[in-house]
């Protein structure tokens, strides 16, 4: 499929394990006239953050004018942090890729986060935080959810270029709903 005239310059966020990493290099794998912006990375190289005792703790304010000039006119830039270090001007489409928490859990088990760290992004994820503040920064009508829970990369891939194309598609996310029926809030949020 040519992306080419379809999208500039293309936001994939997320919370850590929804496959923001495998998804965008399979799509740059497809079109390589992409220029990937690891946001991560990004503020690593660019000494934006400090290492804290769960993770690394990243100067956003001071990341958004720097990261900014590094956004070309076909740019996929793929992080969490994107919907507080741009702005809707900077991007054409906002992909927000979501994953059921339990399974989200277990990924962070296996990454071997702290239980808090497991706890606030599992529970960042149920609340749907990075979807609304994506859609607080770029637009409802450049923001897309996407539930990689059952999907393969490449179904995930072939939905983000639909969403391309038709600038329409995606998923409507609640897992607020299955919390409740199970009654584990507990088991997300310290309340």
């Amino acid at each position: 499929m040519d992306t080419k005239s379809n999208c500039m310059n293309l936001v994939i966020t997320g919370n850590p394990g929804v496959g923001k990493h495998t998804t965008t290099d399979l799509f740059v794998k497809q079109d390589s006239s992409y220029q990937i912006i690891d946001i991560n990375k990004f503020a690593i190289e660019g000494g934006f953050g400090n290492k804290v005792e769960d993770g690394f703790e990243v100067n956003t304010i001071e990341m958004k004018d720097e990261i900014k000039k590094k956004v070309s006119d076909k740019s996929i830039i793929v992080g969490h942090l994107a919907p507080y270090v741009l702005d809707d001007s900077d991007i054409d489409l906002a992909i927000v890729l979501r994953k059921n928490p339990y399974d989200l859990i277990d990924i962070y088990k296996k990454r071997d986060y702290q239980e808090s760290k497991i706890k606030q992004n599992a529970g960042s994820e149920v609340l749907g935080v990075i979807a609304n503040d994506a859609i607080a920064s770029f637009g409802k009508e450049k923001t897309f959810e996407i539930d990689t829970t059952t999907k393969t990369p490449e179904r995930i891939v072939e939905e983000i270029n639909g969403i391309i194309k038709n600038k329409e598609g995606g998923d409507i996310i609640d897992w607020l709903t299955i919390i409740e029926e199970r009654n584990e809030f507990g088991r997300f949020f310290d309340y």
